[in-house]
């Protein structure tokens, strides 16, 4: 009868540690998956198709959307390298620089990385993933050409008389407010109006970036950029994307790489007329 008891127990036990394991393993959902059964990004993009790309639209030269829905611009054109390295095809994703961070971190995804002047900062660096530097920048101004000799230092704008312009919720007005506290600051929701704002009068100094000023330049001869050589900050500007997508990351950065080796870079650097004193990404 002991012996019998005994078994009995035995089995028992069994039972609930295989019912234990059959819980465990079956316990995933779509919202929580098995981490076997997760699917790398690159993998996902692939049978997607499309490679899913975050960009504002309003930075010349380097992401810009006309009327028609096109876009153009240097990020443009590296988010299309990186497309064509995964072997998909390419769709961009409207987003706003307000936006930008909970855009990449929404759920669900809405795209793959972001590209278009996204400045690399440590700030970023906490929450989401960025990429190696492909293109030096640094804070800048672009203002009036025929009041160009009224500014040779950050001193000389931060007064009040001065009116300076800025985009909404990026690194432009981050700036202006941190280090212009007597400059009379204007906030002006599109960044792409700005410089035609400042060139009419409505504003005397734009807050913009190295790697935006030449343009605008080059292409209105009312406005200047006479602190261009010496910018006030020095970065470079990056690839972002959410955390956990490694495999893409590596993959970005492996085209980064290959365009500064093969000479890509610089003439992506020569089509936009980009500044070429703070080439940081062309270091080897």
């Amino acid at each position: 009868m002991k012996k019998r008891k005994t078994w009995i127990w035995v089995l028992a036990a069994i039972f609930c540690i295989s019912s234990a394991c059959i819980a465990t393993c079956c316990t995933s959902s779509d919202d929580n998956p098995a981490p076997e059964t997760q699917q790398p990004t690159i993998q996902r993009i692939q049978e997607r198709g499309k490679l899913l790309v975050g960009t504002t639209g309003d930075y010349r030269p380097l992401s810009y959307r006309e009327a028609d829905g096109n876009y153009w611009g240097f990020g443009i054109e590296m988010a299309e390298k990186i497309a064509e390295r995964i072997g998909v095809g390419i769709e961009f994703v409207q987003t706003s620089w307000p936006t930008l961070s909970a855009d990449v971190l929404t759920e669900p995804q809405t795209f793959d990385l972001a590209i278009g002047g996204i400045t690399i900062t440590d700030t970023r660096k906490k929450t989401m993933l960025m990429s190696d530097g492909y293109l030096a920048n640094g804070k800048t101004i672009l203002c009036r050409t025929s009041e160009a000799d009224r500014y040779h230092s950050q001193a000389d704008i931060d007064k009040p008389e001065v009116r300076v312009m800025v985009n909404p919720g990026g690194l432009n007005e981050k700036f202006a407010n941190e280090n212009l506290p007597h400059a009379t600051i204007i906030v002006w929701q599109k960044n792409e109006e700005i410089p035609n704002q400042v060139a009419e009068g409505h504003a005397d100094v734009m807050i913009t970036e190295i790697t935006e000023a030449p343009w605008y330049v080059k292409n209105d001869p009312r406005l200047a950029a006479p602190l261009l050589n010496t910018p006030f900050t020095h970065g470079e500007i990056g690839v972002l994307m959410r955390k956990g997508q490694d495999d893409l990351l590596t993959l970005v950065n492996a085209v980064i790489a290959q365009m500064k080796t093969d000479g890509t870079l610089r003439k992506l650097h020569e089509k936009y007329g980009l500044v070429y004193g703070y080439e940081l990404n062309f270091r080897k």
